[in-house]
């Protein structure tokens, strides 16, 4: 039995979640409006400010959108009351990160610049302090389309094990390995 998808979704104050006849679920909350469209199978309702999803039966594939769905919609409430923060940091000699709306110019090592443009819904900010590394901070309400950003952000020069060069997530923690020297003794 899916225990995320038993699990009440409260709706707090100042958001509206309507659904449409064609199970499309649209939240608008302060900071914006985001929709998802939820299996034909699924039903969701909602009742005294608290949202259910339920399922028809317990087949395999009917557990796995009862929580699925349960999960998108309730990080739509959150996305449209607190929104999603990304911070990602730059580790390496000359690595700089500049933005001028939402064009990120990144310098990574290479030969080139790399411009990434990012989608309209998501704010991008950059610092770069003098003894800190370079930091890229992404917001928006949307956390499937700032996750899947910052995943494509952070694959243009992951980390390597060795000395930790590359685009981490702030907090993240490396695996780090040994070199070569250190096998000789």
């Amino acid at each position: 039995m899916s225990r995320v998808g038993k699990a009440p979704i409260n709706v707090p104050a100042g958001v509206t979640i309507t659904v449409s006849k064609d199970n499309v679920v649209t939240v608008k909350g302060p900071k914006g409006e985001l929709t998802q469209a939820v299996d034909s199978d699924i039903t969701v309702s909602q009742e005294e400010g608290v949202l259910t999803v339920q399922r028809p039966s317990e087949q395999k594939r009917h557990k796995a959108l009862h929580g699925l769905y349960r999960a998108l919609i309730n990080n739509m409430v959150v996305g449209v009351t607190e929104g999603y923060k990304i911070s990602q940091e730059l580790v390496g000699v000359g690595y700089r990160a500049t933005n001028t709306g939402n064009t990120l110019d990144l310098v990574l090592g290479y030969s080139h610049h790399y411009v990434f443009q990012l989608p309209v819904e998501i704010k991008v900010t950059t610092t770069s302090e003098k003894g800190q590394t370079p930091k890229i901070i992404l917001e928006s309400i949307d956390k499937q389309l700032i996750g899947q950003v910052a995943a494509k952000i952070r694959s243009l020069r992951a980390p390597e094990p060795y000395k930790g060069k590359g685009i981490k997530f702030v907090g993240e923690v490396l695996r780090r390995k040994a070199g070569k020297s250190a096998s000789k003794k």
